[in-house]
């Protein structure tokens, strides 16, 4: 899979866990964890649109023949989980907390699911770059589901704290992709825009790609100007 956000370097994935992937959209995390190890995994999203992509995009990778793995997505609401107390191993909340109003009581339900020392992956827009964003364009953020706050990283990392989550571990992500939203927000309404237009060939061409030079510019930036911050948590074990 391309353009995930949450590093499995920093979440592992052990052989026979079971990982939820909350806010699953098209799938991109569930199907990666899938092929990363043997493991069960869940995606789930509340809307039916992108759950029927996250499947068919599955249906590209899944492996009949694989024993002990598996994937399933389902529609559901973050604010009321359908599943048991502690019944998962890891939890990636990639990009959806930024969306949601009650966003305190999503972490509360993924606090009860998650498995006392299992892990949990948090990313949410960057301070810094989605504040530009919401100053270029109403549009951007104003749109039907579209983002109804910008997290400070303490905000994110005390709201997680808050529900026995201990942090661990912190990085950015999608430097690169910053300046494509600049751009977008600049000409909203207008993807035709010829900046838009040849950034996203920029960004296609290096996702295609991957040449060493905007693989070590990603690096070097994402700590400052990544797109994202990606928080890691362990549960504590009460």
């Amino acid at each position: 899979m391309s353009l995930e956000t949450v590093d499995l370097h920093r979440l592992p994935l052990n052989t026979g866990q079971r990982v939820l992937d909350l806010g699953c959209g098209e799938g991109r995390h569930a199907i990666t964890a899938y092929l990363h190890a043997d493991v069960q995994v869940i995606g789930l999203d509340l809307r039916r649109g992108d759950i029927d992509i996250a499947r068919g995009r599955f249906s590209d990778f899944e492996d009949p023949n694989a024993a002990g793995k598996s994937l399933d997505f389902i529609v559901g609401s973050g604010l009321t989980l359908p599943f048991a107390d502690a019944s998962f191993d890891r939890v990636i909340c990639s990009e959806v907390l930024e969306h949601i109003h009650n966003y305190q009581a999503v972490l509360r339900e993924i606090q009860r699911v998650l498995k006392p020392g299992g892990l949990l992956a948090l990313s949410v827009p960057r301070f810094a770059p989605e504040w530009i964003c919401w100053k270029l364009s109403d549009a951007y953020h104003e749109v039907e589901g579209g983002h109804v706050r910008i997290f400070r990283r303490k905000q994110l990392k005390d709201a997680a704290e808050h529900v026995d989550m201990v942090h661990y571990a912190t990085h950015g992500a999608h430097a690169l992709h910053v300046p494509y939203w600049w751009l977008r927000c600049l000409f909203w309404g207008n993807e035709n825009a010829a900046p838009v237009r040849l950034y996203h060939r920029l960004l296609v061409w290096d996702l295609m790609s991957r040449p060493r030079l905007t693989r070590w510019l990603d690096r070097l930036l994402n700590p400052w100007f990544g797109k994202s911050i990606v928080m890691y948590f362990v549960r504590g074990l009460t």
